[in-house]
């Protein structure tokens, strides 16, 4: 997926493209997360979709939940989601943060890198 180090530098487009690319991939990841803590929620909790999906981007943005949680299934629930989202939070941050580290190191290896002959 990424160019080696013996390899030019991507091109500006391409690697904006790259950067969408990874983008939708943080994106899905999220919005995975959050229909996963609105079903919990809405199963667990018995929270309408709207309660349910306000507590599950509420833990899986790291704020904690709006609503005490009333049941024990629920707080089982509650508690394994908010590892979960502690997870995703760092695995979302390196998906995005990807392409843009391994076009500096790839650019400053390419600086130090002496001229064949």
């Amino acid at each position: 997926m990424f160019e080696h180090r013996t390899e030019p530098l991507l091109p500006r487009r391409d690697f904006l493209r790259r950067q969408l690319l990874h983008a939708l991939l943080a994106a899905a990841f999220l919005l995975a997360g959050i229909i996963v803590g609105m079903i919990g929620y809405h199963a667990l909790e018995g929270q309408g979709w709207v309660d349910a999906f306000a507590n599950a981007a509420m833990i899986l943005s790291g704020m904690g939940p709006l609503d005490p949680i009333k049941t024990p299934a629920g707080r089982i629930f509650a508690g394994c989601y908010a590892i979960f989202s502690g997870v995703a939070f760092l695995t979302t941050v390196g998906v995005l943060l990807a392409p843009v580290v391994h076009r500096a190191l790839h650019r400053f290896h390419l600086e130090r890198q002496e001229p064949r002959e």
